[in-house]
């Protein structure tokens, strides 16, 4: 089994995917709490300004002397993402590979074969890449969780490659 998924197929630039990288992807979502606390659409940018803010807010208040609880905080982040279950929204990685103007489906190649979705429904798509902590090498590289969650307990397992149509 090849840890590595490609988005091919009706797009402009064929893609590479590498699950294991994205533990330290800002972007992650925790699974265990994300559907529970309803969603909300995330500008990156906003997003970064706000953590830039915040962190200068706190350097202005504390000093830039790492104050005792900032270890303690990495200390929790790190215990989090090493027992997590975790995912990546699909939306950014097919935006990157820029689907032709013809192309309407999305078809997820599993080990069992295709699940076919139109590309709107694709883009609300989660791929968890882990559970508990380790890496889904069993049934992995990734599974596909709907938007709505509505499949999170019975995700599409087992993805080869996802083929844009």
């Amino acid at each position: 089994m090849s840890d590595i998924i490609q988005i091919k197929g009706n797009v402009k630039f064929p893609i590479t995917l590498d699950p294991g990288v994205w533990i330290f992807d800002d972007r992650r979502i925790d699974l265990n709490t994300y559907f529970d606390q309803g969603r909300k659409e995330e500008n990156i940018e906003e997003d970064y300004v706000k953590k830039t803010a915040n962190q200068w807010q706190r350097e202005i208040q504390e000093g830039a002397v790492f104050p005792p609880t900032l270890k303690t905080e990495q200390k929790f982040e790190k215990e989090k993402v090493l027992t997590g279950t975790f995912g990546m929204p699909l939306k950014p990685f097919l935006s990157n590979a820029e689907p032709l103007t013809n192309a309407k489906t999305v078809v997820f190649e599993t080990e069992n074969g295709e699940v076919e979705m139109p590309i709107e429904k694709a883009e609300e798509c989660i791929l968890a890449f882990s559970k508990e902590g380790k890496p889904l090498k069993e049934d992995g590289p990734v599974h596909i969780i709907y938007g709505d969650g509505s499949n999170r307990h019975d995700p599409i397992k087992k993805v080869r490659a996802i083929i844009v149509k």
